[in-house]
């Protein structure tokens, strides 16, 4: 069986590492797991990763894709492809790699040949309006993280909004609220995660 792939987007910000981080280190002790990020000129997320402890560094590989992060995610994908391979040689009893895209807008979207399950992270902060806007990322990931709740009060967005808008937009499709320095929600984002892993 191949390895279990689960794709992160969403705009600069929203915290897609700090879920990435969080994740690795709530499933490392029962998964093999390994990191792809995606920066656009630098490794930053990955170092981040290294300097947390989220796993070992040699667990973590840094992609720097240069232009438009989305081309390395769906039009071609063949770097991520490529460190996934060079991860699954070096570790042959992975069970899962998280894929990490570089910050993109609400078109951002992975190639279904690069992931199995894709996680589309937003933040309250941007706005109550965000789910409503649509794109691929609110309307066809497979899980929606609206990141940041704590910060509900202080910009004014009302959560019950980003709620109708967001079962509006997604159908039946899950989505989650979360506040990850509290890890608050996290637990629900490992269950939908095992889930699909489960009927992988």
């Amino acid at each position: 069986m191949s390895t279990f792939r689960v794709g992160i987007a969403g705009p600069v910000g929203s915290g897609k590492t700090a879920l990435l981080d969080a994740l690795c280190k709530a499933l490392r002790d029962s998964y093999q797991i390994a990191v792809v990020t995606n920066d656009i000129y630098t490794q930053e997320d990955a170092q981040f990763l290294v300097r947390s402890q989220a796993l070992e560094s040699d667990r973590i590989l840094g992609v720097e894709t240069g232009g438009c992060p989305h081309t390395a995610i769906r039009e071609d994908a063949s770097m991520n492809l490529a460190a996934i391979e060079q991860l699954e040689n070096r570790f042959t009893d992975l069970d899962l790699v998280f894929l990490e895209s570089g910050g993109d807008n609400l078109a951002a979207t992975f190639s279904p040949e690069l992931v199995d399950f894709t996680i589309y992270v937003i933040d309250v902060a941007a706005g109550d309006k965000i789910p409503r806007k649509g794109g691929p990322g609110i309307t066809k990931s497979d899980l929606l993280v609206i990141n940041k709740i704590d910060l509900a009060p202080q910009v004014g967005a009302d959560l019950g909004v980003m709620e109708r808008d967001a079962k509006k937009m997604r159908g039946d499709k899950p989505f989650v609220f979360t506040n990850l320095k509290t890890k608050e929600g996290l637990s629900t984002v490992i269950d939908l995660i095992k889930l699909d892993m489960g009927a992988y």
